[in-house]
């Protein structure tokens, strides 16, 4: 099979836009194409992208060009019930800065949640194919919401999964933390780690943030290994990924 990589650009908002538009701009550069765009509704309550039309036109643009786009929560806080132990403190607070919307939520609220961020977007005319819960923490409840919600698939830090056909496709991230000088330079030894680990897997994939941008030292590690990535693999959005993978399984049952 042919090695492909997934990139996905996370937290794209009218509020974070700016650091979007640039990182688009890099990947378009480096020859990245088509991305998963990962949309957030309703970024911190910050605005909506009903009331940011031009940035509207910019992503259909970006569609019609074979991008995909995904829901990424609704506010991207975690307001979820209080943490109740050590385990969800480190879940919640350290693996994320309090930004795991959906790492603890019910199945009713986390449903109310998934359906009022899709009208938020379809009100704006952004149609969603997948959902992708914020910091890829998404509880039991979540999970059980998504199977009955009209996605076509979702992911964690380790795999993509089919919600239709019910696949899992395994294909770890490559992604960094820039909240700290020791969090990026631990991010930059762990992308280049994580390049030649991952070397000889079918699939892929990169998680980039728009905050990645605003360190040198991290930016520059992440043309390195994007440059690297691209020509040596196939890059593919994730739904194509899962259908690649389904056709794969199809063919090997015949």
């Amino acid at each position: 099979m042919t090695p492909r990589v997934c990139v996905a650009l996370h937290d794209v908002s009218p509020d974070t836009w700016d650091a979007c538009h640039r990182w688009l701009d890099e990947a378009d550069a480096l020859g990245v194409r088509p991305l998963t765009l990962l949309l957030v509704p309703d970024f911190h309550a910050r605005g909506t992208f009903a009331q940011a039309p031009a940035i509207v036109r910019a992503l259909g643009q970006r569609s019609a060009g074979g991008d995909e786009f995904a829901q990424h929560g609704l506010r991207h806080r975690d307001e979820g019930p209080a943490l109740r132990s050590p385990a969800d403190w480190l879940r919640r607070r350290v693996l994320t800065a309090g930004e795991g919307e959906f790492a603890a939520l019910d199945q009713e609220t986390a449903a109310q949640r998934l359906d009022e961020g899709r009208q938020l977007l379809t009100a704006a005319g952004l149609a969603v194919t997948g959902f992708v819960a914020p910091a890829w923490l998404a509880s039991p409840g979540t999970r059980v919401a998504l199977r009955s919600r009209d996605y076509a698939w979702t992911s964690d830090h380790a795999a993509l999964y089919d919600l239709v056909g019910g696949n899992r496709l395994s294909a770890p991230v490559l992604t960094a933390s820039p909240r700290s000088a020791w969090r990026r330079a631990a991010s930059r030894a762990w992308l280049a780690a994580m390049l030649r680990a991952t070397r000889k897997l079918p699939v892929v994939r990169v998680g980039l943030h728009p905050a990645d941008l605003s360190h040198d030292g991290l930016r520059h590690a992440w043309r390195e290994v994007l440059r690297t990535l691209v020509a040596e693999r196939q890059c593919v959005t994730k739904q194509a990924a899962l259908a690649l993978h389904a056709g794969s399984l199809r063919e090997a049952r015949a």
